[in-house]
């Protein structure tokens, strides 16, 4: 089994700790009622498919012969291939491809076939490319980085590290099973992505700490600290005017999704995005406060509060600024352009595509410091409510 047996005799010490087994259950009940309501249905005919044209490829040549079509143009290579996959399985095709293009013999790519629309005849010896470049195949390099990835974990945290693989394949599970399709089916974006948070809190955090005190007071708090940051959102992007359209993603989506609320989706992707930190948070501000109770029993509610309270701080100091230089870095390319057009600073930061990734930061960032207060507090009113044998062995780590 995945969860680690453990006694569930901490429910019945204290009128908080029943109180919050009972939080607990209300929100599992919720929780399930949300993902049945917003489930998707299972007609998929009007969803668009992928193109059927294309092709894996092999590379078999690499010639720095110029573009066909650009006069011999020098930042063009030219490269030969082979079909591996589709009814023209085995043979070889050239295309164009820009030289910036680091390819080189025998890499994997994928193609998309260029056929001539019907009716339509091309000049004399300007036929183009039977193949268009699409993309190159990355599964071998990204499946040896996640068995890297999976054995370093394996190797430094042992059991609970498996434990941790388990719950992280099943959070991606419930957001490609559950979430993606809902949103594609035509569902409020913001409500799936809350439900599919709640699932992933639910179901997470007792595969990877238990079913004990800290995970009940962790799961609260960042349910709890969850609820505010939809809330803010919410009015963080209305008050914004983030419309959502920042990029081509959204453009593109709102085209094969004509009912879909890009402004929802982007406020769902800061929901799912913050809810990993949330989660650390949590059990961080939950662990300390448990440890601290079990070193020193004679603690008082308000003593724990305040002791936990200061590793908290540090905490939210480490993560809010983690979050501000990953916000900066993805707005990064949009701040180069503005630099080369000579835009002044508060214009590029006041623009749809930078204010779009600053208010799921602040919006975030206010979210996270919610949850350290709200996750110590109730993780010390549980402490202080039980016996120190109902306590776990806990161990904080730093950051």
């Amino acid at each position: 089994m995945i969860l680690k047996r453990q006694r569930l005799g901490w429910v019945a010490t204290s009128t908080t700790a029943r109180a919050c087994a009972a939080a607990v259950g209300v929100l599992a009940v919720l929780t399930l009622a949300m993902v049945v309501a917003l489930w998707p249905s299972g007609d998929s005919s009007s969803r668009p498919t992928a193109p059927g044209s294309l092709r894996d490829a092999t590379v078999t040549k690499v010639v720095p012969a110029g573009c066909r079509y650009a006069g011999g143009d020098p930042a063009c290579t030219r490269i030969t291939f082979r079909v591996e996959d589709g009814p023209k399985a085995g043979s070889t095709a050239a295309l164009d491809m820009p030289r910036a293009v680091d390819v080189s013999t025998g890499d994997g790519i994928r193609v998309v076939e260029n056929p001539i629309p019907p009716g339509v005849q091309p000049p004399a010896g300007q036929r183009p490319d039977a193949y268009a470049f699409s993309d190159f195949r990355r599964g071998t390099g990204l499946l040896l980085l996640a068995a890297l990835f999976v054995v370093v974990v394996v190797a430094v945290t042992r059991w609970q590290g498996v434990r941790s693989l388990v719950a992280l394949a099943l959070n991606l599970g419930i957001i490609v099973a559950f979430a993606v399709p809902a949103i594609a089916a035509g569902r409020a974006p913001t409500l799936v992505a809350l439900a599919a948070g709640l699932v992933i809190v639910l179901v997470g955090l007792p595969i990877s700490h238990g079913v004990g005190p800290k995970a009940a007071a962790a799961l609260v708090g960042t349910s709890l600290a969850l609820g505010i940051t939809v809330l803010l959102g919410e009015v963080g992007v209305r008050v914004a005017h983030i419309t959502g359209f920042a990029s081509e993603e959204a453009s593109y989506l709102s085209s094969v999704f004509p009912d879909l609320s890009v402004r929802g989706l982007l406020l769902a992707g800061l929901i799912i995005g913050a809810l990993g930190v949330l989660d650390d948070l949590a059990v961080t501000q939950s662990s300390t406060v448990m440890a601290l109770r079990k070193a020193n029993p004679a603690l008082s509610t308000l003593g724990l509060f305040r002791e936990a309270l200061v590793v908290g701080k540090d905490h939210i100091g480490a993560v809010v600024n983690t979050l501000i230089l990953a916000y900066a870095g993805a707005s990064l390319p949009v701040l180069m352009i503005f630099a080369a057009q000579g835009t002044s600073f508060t214009d590029a930061v006041t623009s749809e595509s930078v204010a779009a990734e600053l208010v799921p930061m602040l919006v975030g960032s206010i979210g996270l410091i919610a949850a350290v207060p709200l996750t110590t507090i109730i993780a010390a009113l549980l402490a202080v409510g039980m016996p120190v044998v109902h306590l776990p062995d806990e161990h904080t780590h730093p950051h």
